[in-house]
């Protein structure tokens, strides 16, 4: 017997070891969605009247069905194999037949297969999310146990199908509910599903961490240990981490990163013209830097490590000024200048660290909420749902990683400040960009005055290689401090400019421009940047972003990306969607 589900693709797997929970009946788990595709567009038979009625629910020749039953075949009547025709017409996902055998008295939790299964069982394994909504809304019972001790959670853990987790848990199943065994779903993930999903799936729900199963009383980091899954134990022990040790954690990597930066000018500074010596010893330095922040910060810690650096830098680039650099330029408009682009700088790090970026927050009731009505309206799909998250995605959002959530208008994480670019601190990292250029354009104006007052030579009389090898005679330290702002300074006006042109001139995120690239490259004509509803023109781009009038000359539209689900246009966007 076979259908467009149980396709001739799957014929040899009725011979060999079968899926577990599906015996002889079920779609190979593990095929992939194009060849389960493939089979849903299976032709029909030519001549379904002499179809018996187990294949025409197979294959979901409804009117045939329709005629069989009405001739008195008996709906809760099971086949040889004890499956009734609502496990067929459950397994191939055929609503319209369900639907129809309910209404002729079949026993939606009726029990059959190998493995002594509901429909609701076998439409969870093939991952039929609609089926699952509908026998559900029947009456099926989802705590019922099939013959492997599975119930329904349980067995969506199992086969990895999130959306259908979500569904289960918001229509009220316990995220805690335990199998024949007493393992959680929370358990059978860690121990059985090899990675981070869906074990990080199921800790947004909130379950117990510290609950044991009643065999081996084995909690569900127990589990992911025995079974070696580093993925699930990572998730597991960032779940019941603490956040007070994180803090200490960055605040001992800034501390480390600020005295390694100091023994490396230190180092360089050193009186002696043994320039081995101080290889020797740059080269022990850095390898003992290397063990410590695996040890006291960890590796998950370490992502802040640019951060720490740009902010070490900037300490030892003030430190110089005010110490070596003070008496050449005080009372000089330079000084203060300096004095001001830092504090500037200061702020605008701050305003984009601490500031929400944009983070879509629901509450627990709330997703619930928004994924029954997503998967009851067929539009709980990856595109507008984020199972991360569980919350329907804003529109230009995006879920981070690294920051664990969705980020509204998102444009990058960004590297040196640890922290998402998105809608809510987007202006202040331009500015940071802006102030930190001016900073380290600064220092490397202060470090050439330094060297004219206190070096023997000049680049002029003496030429280059000269002058070199006597201002590095004269003060490494400078010349230290003078190459960390000049690193600094070509990222941050590199990422200025272009943070710029895409704001004024393509009206995009960094996020949007990369993936219309990428879009380009596989497309016959090519995409231009420019032609997309979010470009606006020069002025209007600019007012919009940074909500500045212009004096008057430019009305900025007021968008709350946090909460656009779908677009709506501004006067001068319909004049823009109009001419492209």
């Amino acid at each position: 017997m076979e259908g467009p589900g149980l396709g001739s693709q799957c014929r040899n797997h009725s011979h060999g070891p079968h899926p577990p929970g599906f015996g002889r009946y079920g779609i190979c788990a593990h095929e992939n969605k194009e060849l389960a595709n493939a089979r849903e567009a299976l032709p029909l038979i030519e001549d379904s009247s002499n179809c018996d009625i187990v294949k025409a629910t197979q294959y979901g020749i409804f009117e045939r069905c329709k005629e069989l039953v009405e001739a008195g075949y008996d709906v809760r009547q099971p086949d040889k194999e004890n499956v009734s025709l609502l496990h067929w017409a459950a397994i191939n996902n055929r609503l319209d037949l369900v639907k129809f055998y309910i209404s002729k008295g079949a026993v939606v939790d009726q029990l059959g297969g190998d493995l002594n299964s509901t429909p609701l069982h076998w439409a969870i394994r093939q991952g039929h999310l609609p089926m699952v909504i509908l026998l559900l809304q029947r009456g099926a019972d989802p705590t019922l146990i099939d013959g492997e001790g599975f119930s329904s959670i349980h067995l969506a853990v199992l086969f990895q199908h999130m959306p259908i987790i979500a569904y289960l848990i918001s229509k009220g199943q316990s995220v805690n509910m335990t199998d024949v065994n007493g393992q959680t779903p929370l358990m059978l993930s860690a121990h059985k599903v090899i990675g981070p999903e869906p074990t990080g799936f199921l800790l947004k729900f909130n379950p117990s961490l510290n609950v044991v199963d009643k065999i081996h009383q084995n909690t569900p980091l127990h589990w992911a240990v025995a079974a070696g899954n580093v993925n699930a134990v990572d998730k597991l022990l960032e779940a019941g981490s603490s956040l007070d040790i994180q803090n200490v954690k960055l605040f001992l990597l800034l501390m480390l990163s600020v005295i390694t930066m100091w023994a490396v000018g230190y180092i360089l500074d050193f009186n002696s013209d043994s320039w081995l010596l101080k290889g020797c010893l740059l080269v022990t330095l850095f390898f003992l830097t290397s063990l410590f922040p695996r040890f006291l910060v960890g590796y998950k810690n370490l992502v802040y490590l640019p951060t720490a650096f740009l902010l070490s830098s900037v300490f030892w680039i003030f430190m110089t000024w005010f110490i070596l650099f003070f008496p050449d330029l005080a009372g000089a408009p330079f000084y203060f200048s300096f004095i001001f682009s830092i504090v500037a700088f200061l702020y605008f790090f701050y305003k984009t660290w601490a500031t929400d970026p944009g983070f879509t927050k629901a509450s627990e009731e709330e997703k619930k909420v928004n994924i029954i009505t997503l998967a009851e309206t067929g539009s709980l799909d990856f595109r507008t749902f984020c199972t991360s998250c569980l919350i329907r995605k804003p529109l230009r959002s995006l879920h981070c990683h690294v920051c664990n959530s969705c980020v509204a208008r998102y444009d990058q994480h960004c590297l040196w400040t640890g922290r998402c670019i998105g809608f809510g601190n987007h202006h202040y990292y331009i500015f940071f960009l802006f102030f930190l250029s001016m900073v380290c354009g600064w220092i490397i104006y202060g470090s050439f005055i330094y060297w004219s007052s206190h070096c023997a030579t000049t680049f002029k009389e003496d030429g280059l290689w000269t002058y070199l090898n006597q201002i590095v005679a004269c003060s490494p330290w400078v010349l230290y401090v003078l190459m960390l702002a000049t690193f600094h300074f070509s990222w941050s006006t590199f990422l200025l400019l272009n943070q710029l042109f895409q704001i004024a001139f393509l009206g995009l995120t960094s996020h949007e421009r990369i993936s219309l690239q990428k879009q380009s490259k596989h497309m016959k004509q090519t995409l231009s940047l420019r032609k997309t509803p979010y470009n606006l023109g020069f002025m209007q781009n600019l007012a919009d972003f940074f909500q500045c009038g212009c004096f008057g000359l430019v009305k900025p539209c007021v968008v709350d990306w946090t909460s656009q689900y779908t677009m709506v246009f501004h006067p001068a966007r319909e004049k823009v969607l109009r001419s492209v």
